[in-house]
């Protein structure tokens, strides 16, 4: 069965960290291929300091270049509206037909608030959700997820956390080095960087 990592997020700018840590859990669960996924309108984030959707969609395309184990889908990026990862790993899912088994990436500190999420309950049933270890944030404890998830999906859900690289890049940092005018070189892929500072993204 072709089996299938696909990364949602606003990717404002997608930047190493993503790029090293989705490898790393493709390689470590034998998936075929890993989705990059923009989202245009982030439920979670405010739009304040996010780029245009045009831009980190297009930032996504040249970070991952080349590559073959990595794609780009602009599916969230043309739709109205705020992006709802069950909706889209349903799109995905009819898109793709039955041969393929998805899984879905977050990181540690989305696993704590997943339960919060839109048909939070639904989502862990049409896909395998895969935590990322993160920098400063602990694993949930199982009471916890329990009080939005039955015994099944909250042994899923710890089941599949991956150890892995800890690359603690983030993106407020990014911006707020372009903002200053600061070197964001080695954070982000050249190609990226070069966008960033051709386009004045995160200038203010």
């Amino acid at each position: 069965m072709n089996k299938i990592l696909l990364f949602g997020g606003s990717f404002n700018p997608v930047h190493h960290g993503h790029l090293i840590v989705s490898r790393h859990v493709a390689e470590q669960l034998g998936l075929a291929r890993v989705v990059l996924m923009p989202s245009a309108n982030p439920p979670h984030k405010p739009p304040h300091g996010l780029a245009p959707p045009a831009d980190r969609l297009e930032m996504c395309r040249l970070a991952v270049a080349g590559d073959a184990s990595f794609e780009v889908s602009e599916w969230e990026i043309q739709r109205s509206g705020p992006n709802y990862t069950f909706e889209t790993v349903r799109h995905y899912r009819e898109a793709a037909g039955g041969d393929v088994e998805l899984y879905w990436l977050i990181g540690m500190d989305s696993l704590h608030e997943l339960g919060t999420w839109y048909r939070a309950r639904d989502l862990v049933e049409t896909c395998t959700i895969v935590t990322a270890a993160r920098p400063g944030f602990s694993e949930p404890d199982a009471a916890g997820l329990a009080e939005h998830f039955s015994a099944a999906a909250v042994e899923r859900l710890l089941r599949h956390v991956v150890a892995g690289p800890w690359i603690d890049i983030a993106g407020t940092d990014i911006r707020a080095r372009a903002e200053a005018g600061r070197s964001i070189r080695y954070l982000v892929p050249d190609a990226v960087r070069e966008h960033i500072e051709r386009c004045g993204l995160y200038r203010g």
